[in-house]
């Protein structure tokens, strides 16, 4: 790997040597390195691009890296990836994607990640975008997550986009059983003429089920963001969704939270709040010696830790 890669790499996924335990790296459209362990086998996909993630039953303190990179301008791509964890594992899965495009062409990935999650098994799931290069080519990124959470399973979604993707649609679906959790904190910046929509689509079918969905989000110049949660409780649940969104320059920000309720014992709250920085805020920092630049950095900064 040249050193534009294995800056991608540090970028998305903190790796700055071949990481311990199971991973496979995606450079450019083909996999650059593959390691598998005795509980978890990765194996490529035949009908389409893409991997199968197997872990198996009982696994503990295990981790998977899957990180993607490009660095070719122009390359597009769409990339299916399937994660089986079996019953009482207990795993982290760090992914996300790094593009780094100095030319004039579009470079593009769209990348479905799909989990089949066991009975009482529990998932960190780390999701970072990032992306740079000097070029006026586009740089797009299309994250879809569809997770299906068996009974006492739990699902722990980070996911953090703060730099240089000019046009991303995150989108994320999940089905849960039975005391089944999830728990999703997205952070987001957009600036420029970016554009970011992320939709969080979510089914409480099984009893004592929950969900707990937060965003937080900074939208500079002349960037666009739209913020889409819905939150369907099928049985006796609790579900709750938040998106706070600090708004600068001219941009524009819209928060759209749904719950359904369709049963007497489902327990469903939604909040947004969209507002810019306080001037009392950036007054307060200038008079400890920052600029008012400094400051109002140091403010997001903060809000989005």
């Amino acid at each position: 790997m040249d050193q534009i890669q294995k800056n991608l790499l540090q970028q998305v996924a903190g790796l700055h040597e071949m990481p311990s335990g199971a991973y496979n790296i995606r450079a450019n459209g083909k996999s650059a390195a593959r390691s598998t362990t005795a509980n978890i086998d990765i194996v490529t996909k035949e009908d389409k691009p893409g991997i199968d993630i197997i872990i198996k039953p009982d696994t503990k303190k295990e981790s998977v890296h899957i990180p993607v990179i490009i660095s070719e301008s122009g390359l597009e791509e769409c990339v299916y990836n399937d994660f089986y964890i079996g019953d009482n594992a207990d795993v982290v899965i760090v992914a996300g994607c790094g593009i780094h495009n100095a030319g004039s062409e579009r470079s593009r990935h769209d990348g479905v990640h799909s989990f089949h999650i066991g009975k009482n098994a529990k998932v960190k799931y780390v999701e970072k975008h990032y992306a740079g290069g000097d070029g006026n080519g586009e740089r797009v990124m299309n994250p879809e997550t569809i997770a299906e959470i068996d009974d006492g399973g739990y699902l722990e979604m980070e996911t953090v986009q703060i730099k240089g993707v000019d046009s991303t649609k995150r989108k994320t679906k999940a089905t849960l059983g039975s005391n089944a959790r999830i728990v999703i904190t997205e952070k987001l910046m957009t600036h420029g003429n970016q554009y970011a929509e992320t939709s969080f689509d979510v089914d409480l079918n099984g009893e004592n089920s929950s969900a707990n969905v937060i965003s937080r989000s900074v939208a500079k110049d002349k960037s666009k963001q739209i913020f889409l949660s819905k939150i369907n409780g099928n049985n006796k649940c609790t579900g709750h969704s938040e998106c706070d969104a600090i708004i600068m320059g001219d941009a524009v920000i819209s928060a759209i939270p749904e719950i359904t309720a369709n049963d007497l014992d489902a327990a469903l709250i939604h909040e947004a709040a969209i507002g810019k920085i306080a001037g009392e805020q950036i007054i307060k920092l200038m008079t400890l010696g920052l600029t008012a630049q400094e400051a109002e950095e140091q403010i997001v900064n903060g809000f989005l830790k």
